[in-house]
């Protein structure tokens, strides 16, 4: 079986632009959706807790997209959604890695 193909996917995640390294044009639609999601999520906290520090807020998002995800996979059998856990908290680590070390 062939090896899916890697190519870098830019995305827009609050104004700014990333790229992620995604395994084909399948990954790659997923790795819109995710920083859709994310987005979407920093907004909705940005809204409501009114704190205008990035870093608070990107941790609240993502403190708010682990719990459903967590909530998800407690309410499956299957291990199926560990894996997409995985995936995920992946995208967020390449998504944050060029940040790192900056001031916010």
């Amino acid at each position: 079986m062939k090896e899916a193909p890697r190519r870098t996917v830019q995305v827009k995640i609050q104004g700014r632009s990333y790229r992620i390294r995604a395994e084909g044009a399948a990954d790659a639609g997923s790795v819109h959706r995710a920083a859709a999601l994310l987005d979407e999520t920093i907004e909705r906290v940005r809204i409501r807790a009114g704190t205008v520090d990035s870093v608070d807020v990107a941790v609240l998002a993502a403190l708010n997209i682990a719990n459903s995800l967590v909530s998800e996979r407690e309410s499956r059998a299957s291990g199926a959604s560990d894996a997409r856990v995985g995936d995920l908290v992946a995208l967020i680590e390449d998504a944050l890695a060029p940040r790192r070390g900056a001031s916010a």
